[in-house]
């Protein structure tokens, strides 16, 4: 079989449907990351769980495609970038009906996993495949193409979700992969079956692969039932945080000393790599913390349908559409480091903005600081790969990028379960301190309870009705919490970009 190179590049029709079909897939991809987040309650009650157990559909999700994404290099290169595509998307569609099928929590999460895993090589392998049948004169158009759909699905995801939700149920969430996965995958293999990557046989890295599954599987296990379980009272808590300290001591040395390293932490040498990898990673953190708890709270305690959140949350993406083009177009031009830091102040001030808010606000106030904050996400995603990949070689850059990838997609899995967690806590705290507020020697107690008398409410039902006010109020607290601490992270990370040092080139090519 000929090698990839060899084939020269697609013109016309054939290049315009094969963007399309690519397109496409990469879309549903990430669409599936952001379309249940606006669900977790309905899927929540419809399997008679908790709505933090409901997170786990989203958590999951991240945390298999995540561990996967190390792995992309070398899946593409021992059985052809065309083969892993479209695999992958064959896979992603199986597992996606079986999500939708699913009638209990543990059959979702365990599809949900494996759904995730399939899909970790999708976006890496169609990147490459987009690029390499590009004439290099237009590639720029086939990185600004792609750049739209990175941007435009969490546009959508948060409203498609919703209208899915409350207008057909959330199985079709999944179902609508069916048709979606088809026509890219039969387009792709109609246009690149006779277009195979060359094949190479490489070791695999079978121990720190799994090192590295055990390891980040207990972690994301122990940060999504601690709560439930009572944290270090439980003895299953217990061992999951001793097998991930094990793991992960062991995987440092172990991938380091290895011919054949899954995960090359000798990138992490690069002063540029190492900045910009931890930055983004504590940002991704942030940004998936709000995603998952703002759509949540507007549905269980301000009271809007699945649909109405995902129009309040999705005002995200606009100003980043607008601006992305335009950043990276000027790229050579900007200071990155301060374009960077323009972002967190954007993403800081407009998460401050939402800790401000309570249960009564309006619409047009819930979706204000989402649209101001798509300004910040345009000076962040561009400059921040640019410079983390700054100073690599060439050879380097996919490696990189799959590390950088992988630690961005665990954060974001790590912060799902880690922002619910701590909105329980300090809803639980206020719930208490609020109630204390309620006995015959607090002030305003006994003049609210003879309003309630006025209105029929007296004796348990009285107490019941009150209760239910306390705990709206606490959970519109603890959620500002929430906020206010994520905003600060933002600008607690602004010093540490600027310990990046230019020129924010790669060596011997273009980042």
């Amino acid at each position: 079989m000929a090698a990839w190179d060899d084939h020269p590049p697609l013109h016309g029709g054939q290049l315009l449907f094969l963007t399309a079909a690519i397109a496409t897939a990469s879309f549903m991809e990430i669409l599936d990351m952001t379309i249940v987040n606006v669900s977790v309650p309905a899927i929540s009650g419809s399997l008679g769980v908790s709505n933090a157990e409901g997170t786990w559909a989203v958590s999951s999700y991240m945390l298999a495609a995540a561990v996967m994404q190390p792995l992309t290099g070398w899946i593409g290169r021992r059985f052809g970038e065309v083969r892993t595509f479209i695999t992958s998307i064959v896979l992603f569609m199986v597992f996606s009906a079986l999500c939708g099928a699913a009638t209990s929590l543990p059959m979702l999460v365990a599809s949900r996993l494996v759904q995730g895993l399939v899909s970790g090589p999708m976006m890496s392998v169609a990147q490459a495949i987009l690029l390499r049948n590009y004439p290099v004169e237009r590639r720029g158009m086939a990185i600004a193409l792609w750049a739209m759909v990175i941007i435009l699905a969490p546009i959508c995801g948060p409203i498609l979700g919703g209208y899915i939700t409350d207008h057909l149920s959330w199985p079709w969430l999944f179902y609508i992969n069916l048709p979606v996965g088809a026509f890219s995958a039969l387009a792709c293999w109609s246009i690149l079956r006779h277009r195979e990557s060359k094949r190479v046989k490489q070791p695999i890295d079978v121990t720190g692969l799994c090192l590295l599954v055990i390891g980040v599987g207990s972690l994301q296990f122990m940060l999504d039932n601690g709560n439930d379980k009572d944290w270090f009272g439980s003895p299953m808590i217990v061992a999951a945080a001793i097998a991930a300290v094990v793991s992960f001591t062991f995987l440092i040395p172990w991938e380091l000393t290895d011919a054949h390293p899954m995960v090359d932490l000798q990138l992490f040498r690069q002063r540029n790599f190492r900045v910009g990898t931890l930055v983004i990673g504590a940002a991704y953190f942030g940004l998936s913390g709000v995603n998952i708890i703002y759509p949540l709270w507007l549905q269980t305690t301000v009271g809007y349908t699945a649909t109405w959140a995902g129009l309040a949350v999705a005002p995200v993406g606009l100003l980043a559409l607008v601006a992305s083009p335009l950043v990276g177009r000027n790229m050579s031009r900007l200071n990155l480091r301060l374009a960077v830091s323009f972002a967190f102040c954007v993403f800081g001030t407009a998460i401050f903005w939402c800790a401000t808010l309570n249960d009564q606000a309006s619409f047009a106030q819930f979706a204000l600081p989402r649209f101001f904050q798509g300004l910040g996400l345009a000076f962040f995603f561009l400059p921040l790969n640019q410079i983390l990949l700054s100073g690599l070689r060439p050879d380097e850059l996919a490696t990189a990028s799959g590390l950088s990838n992988f630690i961005r997609t665990m954060s974001g899995s790590f912060a799902t379960a880690v922002t619910v967690w701590i909105w329980n806590r300090r809803s639980d705290y206020h719930h208490a301190v609020l109630s204390e507020h309620v006995r015959d020697a607090a002030s305003g107690w006994q003049p609210f309870r003879s309003q309630l008398a006025s209105l029929g409410i007296q004796g348990q039902s009285a107490f019941d009705y009150v209760d239910g006010l306390i705990t709206q109020q606490a959970t519109t607290m603890g959620v500002n919490d929430v906020f206010f601490a994520l905003g600060c992270l933002y600008f607690l990370l602004i010093p540490f970009i600027w310990l990046a040092r230019p020129p924010f080139g790669a060596r011997r090519g273009g980042a």
